[in-house]
This record gives C-alpha cells, structure tokens and sequence, in this order.
C-alpha cells in the first residue's frame, strides 16, 4: 500500500519541523530541490568519499527524518576531525526523501548515478526501504544502510540493517507484557508493511507464551476515527493493546483510547517505536504506563550514550530534535560507525571489500552499548531495554542480558 499523508499538520507542528530543518542544514549548501552539499573540507573535496543521506526533511516522517540528518552530520564532522578515512575526507550528500516513496526512487537515482556517492544510509519507514532499495543497491551497485528498527526479512545483498528487529523487540518484551498487563491482546495498526510483519511475528510470540490475540485491525496512516475499535477494546477485556499505528492517526487513537478509561481501568499500552520524542506526538497524561522495547533510553544511563546525547544536544537546540531509538538516530549513528570501521578495515569505498569487512565489523562502544553485526546476517546484535513512560520520560524496567541477536536471513 501507498501510504497516504494528505491530512495537515497543525500550524506548530508545521513551525516547529520548520526550525529543526533549519538548524539540520545549518552549514550545507542548498544545491535546489531538496538537495544539500555539506562539505567541511572544501579543499580536499575532489578526493572526498562521498556520503548519501536519503531521508524525509518534509513531510509527516520528518520527526524522524531531521535528527537522522542531524546524526549523520554529526559523525561526519567527528570522522573528518579525526583525519578523515584512509587519508581521504567525508562529503555528505543528503537528499529530503519528503515521505513519498515515488520522489525518493528520483532523489537515491541522483545519489548513486550523478553525485556518484560510495554509500547510502537513510530510509525510515520499511515501505521508503522497499522502495528505494533497487534503485541503490541493484541497479546503482552501491552499498545501503537502514538505520530504523523494522519487521524483519529483509537480505538483500550489500544491504545492512542497524535497527532492532522483532526477535529483538518482541522474544522478551511480549513475556513480560503479559506479566505485567495481562493474556488478551488487540493489535491496531497502520497498514502497511511493518504493522502486518511485526505483529504476525508478536502474533506467534503471544500464543507461544499462553497469551490471545482478540483482535487485529489495520488503517491508513491518518485515520481519525477509532470509535469503533476503542469500543471492542473496552468490551472484550482487552489487557495489551499493542500498537503499531503511527503519526499522524497514532495521536488520535491514544486520545480516543484514554479517553474510554482503558489505562484506568488497568489496561496495558504498548508502543515499540514510542521514545523521549513521542511526547511532541502525544499529551504526556494519554501514554502515562505505556511500555516499549528499543535499544537505547536516556534513563539507561551508560556513558558512551549519555556522551552521544551531550553532544547532539549541545548541536542542535538543546534538545529540540532529540537523539533517540524510535526515530532511528541510534542506528544511523551505529550505521556510519560501522560502515566507517568497515572502511579503515578494507583500506578502501569498494562496495564489495566494504561489505567484506562489514559483515564482522564490530563497536566496543556506543547508545545503549556496544553492538556488533552477525556475520553472513547483515542484522546487528545489540543491547535491548524494555522501559515504561512516567510523567514524560521513561524508566528502564528491564534491560536484556548481553547482546541479543538479531534472528534474521
């Protein structure tokens, strides 16, 4: 399914992804139509390897979007102020993807055949991935790393994943949701690929465990009117609604949803993209209790993350666009930093000595931890967290022991 983003922001959503842009392109050269040149060492540019960013700028998946930008811009610098890679500078190309998956096929075709980049990250949503894949890795023979945690299933060749997976997400998370809310799950959910391949996988997990799936529903993206559904979830004695709706219908939904009494009434909400950013989507009071699964909280605490953070933060408006797991940050920083130990590993941009040297490519430290991919997998092991929303941020309830593995391709 197409996604369909017809329905207008309101005017501060609108103003505020306006003023993050802002500070994201800060010191990139607008080349027109959506494309920038960040160029920190022009001098050296003729020799640069060139980096493309394929993410939304504009349009309703900018929430995620601009602090993937803004993490990539970031690394890059820090890359570059360290001497580069094998003696050669980063030059990043990044192109506003504006969630319409038709543009971005035009915009990764540029990247690969006329700036002629020797990498691409990006994508956010799986149905941008889908779409764009092809375009880069098959027809452009060039490497691809997808940053957002996704449904799985994905083993294209020279593609590489550094998001958390449903094995991830779901093999302890759904345990200790039925601990801690109850067996009966509804599972309302945005229709298209990941809503449809997570929850057949959360499906399996739930039953396996003692658990029910008493109903499953799929949407647009900008429904607006979940009355009915609410009220099957209030009748049925629902425990867990675990969710995979998203902005902009996600914020009606939890309204609609706390507005029936389902959290007073003991309910259990739970979300696996929700984190510190969902309250600009959703009032703080409607996901008071809800529970997620990523691989990086601020609550955790470690320093490697707890570095990143201070250092995102003190980049970009103190905070304003902030460095999380849901909107896929941590994996494009876990991305570059792969990618760039890959490189320095390989003594090359090659796309078949990168790929190499990535499939064991490894980082003692960053966001939540080290991380490290499975060799022949192109998925990344990492740390996992289960945490619950208390007055706006989240706690860590739970966090997993060791790396956990990916269980893809």
């Amino acid at each position: 399914m197409s996604n369909d983003y017809s329905k207008e922001k309101p005017e501060s959503a609108t103003r505020r992804e306006f003023l993050q842009r802002g500070s994201a392109l800060a010191g990139m050269v607008a080349l027109g139509g959506g494309s920038y040149l960040y160029n920190p060492q022009e001098a050296l540019a003729a020799d640069a390897i060139k980096v493309g960013i394929a993410t939304d700028l504009t349009g309703p998946i900018s929430w995620g979007g601009i602090p993937n930008s803004n993490v990539a811009k970031m690394v890059i610098d820090d890359i570059n102020a360290a001497g580069g890679l094998i003696g050669r500078p980063l030059q990043m190309v990044l192109e506003d993807t504006a969630t319409n998956e038709q543009l971005a096929v035009t915009k990764v075709r540029k990247l690969v055949t006329q700036d002629k980049v020797d990498v691409v990250f990006g994508g956010i949503t799986s149905s941008m991935r889908n779409a764009i894949k092809d375009t880069i890795v098959n027809r452009g023979k060039t490497l691809y790393l997808y940053p957002q945690l996704y449904e799985g299933q994905e083993c294209t060749p020279f593609l590489f994943c550094t998001g958390p997976t449903p094995a991830q997400q779901c093999d302890t998370f759904i345990p200790w949701l039925i601990k801690n809310g109850g067996k009966k799950f509804y599972l309302p959910s945005a229709d298209y690929v990941w809503p449809h391949l997570l929850n057949a996988y959360a499906r399996k997990v739930i039953e396996k465990n003692g658990g029910e799936v008493v109903g499953e529903e799929y949407f647009p993206v900008d429904h607006n009117e979940y009355s009915a559904t609410v009220n099957k979830i209030m009748s049925s004695g629902v425990n867990n609604v675990f969710n995979t709706t998203i902005p902009p219908g996600v914020a009606v939904f939890f309204k609609q949803l706390y507005e029936a009494g389902f959290q007073k009434k003991g309910g259990r909400l739970s979300c696996v993209s929700y984190d510190e950013s969902s309250t600009s989507i959703t009032p703080i009071h409607e996901i008071e209790g809800l529970a997620t699964c990523l691989d990086y909280f601020h609550a955790v605490g470690d320093a490697g993350g707890a570095k990143i953070r201070a250092q995102y933060d003190k980049l970009y408006a103190g905070g304003k666009t902030q460095f999380t797991a849901g909107s896929g940050a941590t994996g494009m920083w876990r991305a570059i930093n792969l990618w760039a130990a890959a490189v320095k590993e390989a003594k090359s941009v090659k796309r078949e000595d990168v790929a190499k040297a990535l499939d064991h490519a490894k980082l003692a430290d960053g966001p939540g931890g080290g991380c490290e991919i499975v060799p022949g997998k192109r998925h990344t092991r990492m740390n996992m967290y289960i945490a619950v929303a208390k007055n706006g941020k989240y706690e860590v309830v739970e966090k997993s022991n060791g790396m956990v593995d990916p269980r893809e391709c």
